[in-house]
């Protein structure tokens, strides 16, 4: 017997940010390649526990070896947090959404995050899959080392903590329905990004940045 034909999908074509239309079912095809295609996908835990082991694992280092000391390390780690806010900011605002002049940037920015935009609901797309977290936990290790010394242990703990609390929060807002509390602010900040303009809200696990820089959304009443 013949095998049966494989499909010939083609990977979504790249779109410019004006052309998205946010899509609340299904998801992008990247790749042409399965595998590629595959490995773009994962499960949110797998990244929030890589990045949260990391920064168990770089806190005990540095404790246990002398090369922190219990309330500096508490300090350091609330600067690499802090820190943390700062990139995520920054990365969301001018690399995610650099300006599609050109079909490479078009490409870049629509496969980078362009996707999400366009289905915000597909979860296996919230966030990095396995290999590139580990070649980004330990692409962090080696930068925040060479530029801290011995404070990296502390500042890098408190880096990824915030990457993955960026993680979780961001898939929360995503899958599950606002909260009755407190904390439907960042349901209704992230949806102001999605929903209403792009170019606004580029704050995911905390709004200071845009509060600083003035990128908050306007209050403006429902009619």
């Amino acid at each position: 017997m013949n095998p049966a034909p494989v499909p010939d999908v083609k990977p979504t074509p790249a779109k410019t940010p004006d052309a998205i239309k946010p899509k609340h079912k299904g998801s992008a095809r990247l790749f042409e390649n399965p595998m590629l295609e595959r490995l773009s996908h994962t499960h949110i835990a797998l990244p929030v526990g890589i990045f949260l082991i990391t920064a168990v694992v770089s806190l005990y280092y540095g404790l246990t070896r002398g090369l922190v000391t219990g309330l500096s390390a508490f300090g350091l780690f609330l600067i690499g947090w802090f820190l943390f806010t700062f990139v995520e900011y920054l990365v969301h605002r001018y690399v995610y959404h650099i300006p599609a002049t050109s079909p490479g940037r078009a490409k870049f920015q629509y496969t980078m995050h362009g996707v999400h935009h366009e289905y915000p609901k597909d979860k296996t797309r919230l966030a990095m899959p396995p290999i590139i977290t580990v070649f980004v936990a330990s692409l962090l290790f080696f930068i925040f080392r060479f530029t801290f010394g011995n404070a990296s242990f502390g500042i890098l703990a408190g880096f990824v903590f915030g990457y993955a609390l960026y993680l979780f929060v961001h898939y929360a807002i995503h899958v599950y329905a606002p909260p009755k509390n407190f904390l439907k602010v960042w349901w209704h900040h992230h949806a102001q990004h999605h929903y209403r303009q792009d170019e606004i809200a580029f704050g995911v696990s905390s709004t200071l940045w845009d509060h600083i820089i003035g990128t908050m959304p306007d209050r403006v009443a429902k009619k």
